[in-house]
C-alpha cells in the first residue's frame, strides 16, 4: 500500500513537471502551426524569436525592477513586464514578415526556409554583438514559494506558468474563432491564394499573424527565464527545433493540434528521462513522434488544403 502511494506521487509530481515543460513547447509551436497554416511556409527564424522576446523581457523586467522595485507588488511588474515585451516582441514578428519573407512571398518554398536560418543567425549574432556570449540571469519578478500537498512539491512559479500558457491558448482560440481577423485568418489556411481576391489583404493577414506569433513566444521567454533563469544567445535554437516538431506532429495549421503536440512532447521527454538516462532523451522521444506520424502522416489534427505547396 505504501509503495503504491509513493508510486502515485512520484506519477504526479512528473505529470506536473511535465505539464511545465509541454507548456513552453505548447505556446511556442502555436506560431509555427499559425505561420504555417496562413502562409505555407515554416518561420525557422521561430526560435531564435522566442530567444529575443526572452531578452526583451530580460530587459524590461531590469528596467522595471530597477525603477518600480518597493513602489508596486511583483505581480503587477511581472504583468507590466509581459505586456511591454509582447508588444515589442510583434513588431519584431511584423518586421520579420515585411523584410524578410514578403519579398519572397512568390519564391520558392526553400528560398523562405533559407531566409527564415538566415534571420535566426542575424538574431544570434546580434546579441552576441550588443550583450556578448556571457550568459545572464533572468531577475526574479515574483518571490518563488513551494508549496507541499501529499507529498508531491510544486512552486508558485511552475503553477503559473502552467495557468498563463492555458490561458494564452484559450484567448487565441477565441480570437481565432471570434473576431474577423481570426476568420480571415482561417479563411487564409484555407486558400492563401483564392481568398485575396475576396478583399482580404495579405498584407495584413501575414504581419498580423508573425505578430500574434511573436508575441505568445515572448510570453513563453519571460515564463521560461522564471523557470530556467540563464539566458542564451542560443537557447531557442534547440526549443525552436521541438517547437517545430510538435507543430508537425499537431498538424497543418491546426492550434490545439500544436497545443496537444507541445504538451505531448513535454510528457514524453520528462517520463523518458526518469526511466532511461538522459542521454536517450530526444532519441527516444523523437522515435515515438516517428512512430506516431507513420500511422498518423498528416499529424493529429492535420486537414487538407486545396493549394499545393510550392518546393
Amino acid at each position: 500500500m505504501e509503495s503504491l502511494i509513493e508510486l502515485s506521487q512520484y506519477i504526479l509530481q512528473n505529470l506536473i513537471n511535465a505539464a511545465q515543460r509541454g507548456s513552453f513547447y505548447a505556446v511556442i509551436s502555436i506560431g509555427y502551426s499559425m505561420v504555417y497554416g496562413v502562409l505555407m511556409l515554416f518561420n525557422f527564424a521561430h526560435g531564435d524569436i522566442f530567444m529575443v522576446g526572452t531578452y526583451i523581457g530580460f530587459g524590461i523586467a531590469t528596467l522595471f525592477l530597477a525603477i518600480f522595485a518597493g513602489f508596486l507588488p511583483g505581480p503587477l511588474i511581472f504583468i507590466s513586464t509581459v505586456v511591454v515585451t509582447m508588444f515589442l516582441a510583434s513588431l519584431i514578428g511584423v518586421f520579420v514578415e515585411v523584410a524578410g519573407y514578403r519579398p519572397l512571398r512568390n519564391a520558392p518554398r526553400a528560398s523562405a526556409a533559407i531566409t527564415g536560418l538566415m534571420i535566426g543567425i542575424i538574431f544570434e549574432t546580434g546579441i552576441l554583438i550588443l550583450l556578448g556570449a556571457k550568459r545572464l540571469s533572468f531577475p526574479p519578478l515574483m518571490e518563488s514559494v513551494t508549496y507541499h500537498v501529499g507529498g508531491i512539491y510544486v512552486t508558485n512559479i511552475k503553477i503559473l506558468i502552467i495557468i498563463i500558457s492555458l490561458l494564452l491558448m484559450l484567448a487565441l482560440h477565441a480570437f481565432i474563432q471570434k473576431t474577423k481577423w481570426g476568420m480571415a485568418m482561417r479563411a487564409m489556411s484555407y486558400d492563401f491564394l483564392a481568398v485575396p481576391l475576396m478583399g482580404v489583404s495579405i498584407n495584413i493577414i501575414a504581419p498580423l499573424t508573425f505578430a500574434v506569433g511573436a508575441g505568445l513566444a515572448s510570453v513563453a521567454g519571460i515564463l521560461y527565464g522564471q523557470a530556467y533563469p540563464i539566458l542564451d544567445p542560443y537557447m531557442g535554437v534547440i526549443i525552436g527545433w521541438k517547437a517545430f516538431v510538435a507543430a508537425i506532429l499537431g498538424g497543418r495549421g491546426s492550434i490545439k493540434g500544436a497545443a496537444l503536440a507541445g504538451y505531448l512532447l513535454g510528457f514524453i521527454e520528462i517520463f523518458v528521462a526518469t526511466i532511461f538516462p538522459s542521454t536517450l532523451r530526444d532519441l527516444i522521444a523523437y522515435s515515438i513522434i516517428l512512430v506516431i506520424l507513420t500511422f498518423r502522416p498528416r499529424g493529429f489534427f492535420g486537414m487538407e488544403h486545396s493549394t499545393k505547396l510550392r518546393l
